[in-house]
């Protein structure tokens, strides 16, 4: 009997746990394909590889707020359908150099809020983009914008204005702001 016990729990719990996850699927996927379609096809067709889940997890998460004065009305999804997001599929890595010593590496996740339509261009744009925030990044580390407290809004408000500037100079495409997602400093 304890032999049967022992197997049998953790088959339940699998069990349990597929059948909680099933369960809470359609309220996720059924919002996240309303989202899709009410923000039209180029959220879909833009994001054919591993940003599909961030863009679309972005378009459901955010459409109610990307409409601040107007609930759910017909105008509120116009404005949300002209909106998309390019994640960058890699982070960025920033050495934090001091005295010809790497001290520091900072890692960054980003993204560019762009229109919906100029998504695929984005893509193919992306080593671009990737070299002019880089760029960015690293004049910011040797100017010693990411000493002391770079998390404070002081810190960061400068450095999204500079990669938006950086990333519309590289571009011909629409870049409406640079987002960054994940900021983290790791020992070097």
């Amino acid at each position: 009997m304890k032999k049967i016990l022992t197997l049998l729990v953790p088959v339940l719990a699998l069990v349990g746990g597929v059948a909680a996850g099933e369960m809470l699927r359609p309220g996720a996927d059924g919002a996240t394909h309303a989202s899709a379609e009410a923000h039209g096809s180029a959220d879909a067709d833009g994001h054919d590889t591993t940003e599909a889940p961030p863009a679309a997890d972005h378009g459901g998460s955010h459409a109610g707020s990307g409409d601040q004065g107007g609930g759910h009305d017909s105008g509120g999804h116009g404005t949300a359908a002209a909106e998309g997001w390019f994640t960058f599929p890699t982070q960025f890595f920033v050495p934090l150099m001091r005295n010809g010593d790497m001290g520091a590496v900072m890692i960054l996740t980003l993204s560019i809020e762009t229109g919906g339509a100029d998504l695929p261009a984005m893509k193919q744009q992306e080593h671009r983009l990737r070299d002019a925030l880089l760029r960015e990044l690293l004049i910011h580390a040797n100017t010693g914008g990411f000493d002391g407290n770079f998390t404070s809004e002081a810190r960061l408000a400068p450095l999204r204005e500079r990669l938006q500037k950086a990333a519309q100079a590289s571009t011909d495409l629409t870049v409406k702001a640079v987002l960054i997602e994940d900021i983290a400093r790791q020992a070097g």
